[in-house]
């Protein structure tokens, strides 16, 4: 998957999207993926933190060398983490750069709607191409006040400006995260580049889930998280079976062993 080809995709058949973080899930999603995000969610579900203001650089090059290492026909996308580009387009084409050839990635995905618009036509213009982030914003939860979706539709007019301004500015896609189903749907109408919804509607060109909500392997997840399984429950299951097996000495067993070679 390219760039161009992506970005085709406006309208056409869905865009299945998904995060990674890890060479073996990257390996594993490649096989259905258009597009595997390396997000700074990871911050979250791989690390332990409350939220994805900690997450750095380093954090995002050494996930998204992994995920290169599993992926060979998606489109792989790495978040520019909180305080890498918003103080200004120079600052965030370094980052962006580095990013991109230190991973080996295809492009960035960055939060932010009018007040990046300068930022992303910078790193489009320089050969970055930017993937755009509008709607509820996490690295923006200081301000927000936490994770809150955009439901009011005194707020509609703004997002949409965002997704307007972002689209302009040279961005190829753009996620939409956490607004009122209908504001995604007018979104996608209102801008000519792929809208990745993430709590946005089934309207949107593409969704877009967190590997591990998916999959039920963290257990706080958002309302538009559908889990497609529970694995959860079953590495509970085979972790207290192994710690009994281990305790009643019946692991390991002849078959997992190595006999004595004679001579």
């Amino acid at each position: 998957m390219t760039v161009p080809r992506f970005r085709a995709q406006k309208g056409g058949a869905p865009l299945v999207c998904l995060t990674a973080y890890t060479a073996h899930v990257a390996h594993l999603v490649d096989a259905e993926a258009d597009c595997i995000l390396v997000g700074d969610s990871l911050g979250m579900v791989i690390h332990g933190m409350d939220s994805t203001l900690g997450v750095t650089m380093e954090h995002m090059i050494m996930h998204g060398q992994a995920v290169m290492r599993g992926a060979s026909k998606a489109l792989v996308v790495v978040d520019m983490p909180f305080g890498s580009f918003e103080e200004s387009p120079e600052v965030a084409f370094r980052n962006a750069a580095r990013l991109i050839k230190e991973t080996g990635c295809t492009a960035v995905k960055l939060e932010g709607g009018r007040e990046m618009a300068e930022t992303i036509r910078h790193l489009s213009a320089r050969g970055i191409p930017v993937m755009a982030h509008v709607g509820l914003m996490p690295q923006q939860m200081n301000v927000a006040g936490g994770f809150k979706a955009v439901r009011d539709e005194e707020f509609w007019e703004d997002v949409i400006a965002d997704a307007k301004a972002v689209e302009a500015a040279g961005a190829f896609a753009v996620v939409v995260e956490g607004v009122a189903a209908e504001l995604g749907e007018k979104i996608t109408r209102n801008v000519s580049i792929p809208t990745i919804g993430i709590g946005a509607s089934v309207n949107c060109d593409g969704q877009i889930l967190v590997f591990e909500d998916m999959i039920g392997l963290f257990p706080r997840v958002p309302t538009f998280v559908k889990r497609y399984g529970n694995m959860e429950d079953m590495m509970i299951d085979g972790i207290q079976r192994y710690a009994q097996e281990v305790r009643d000495r019946s692991f390991p067993a002849v078959e997992h062993t190595y006999s004595t070679k004679k001579g």
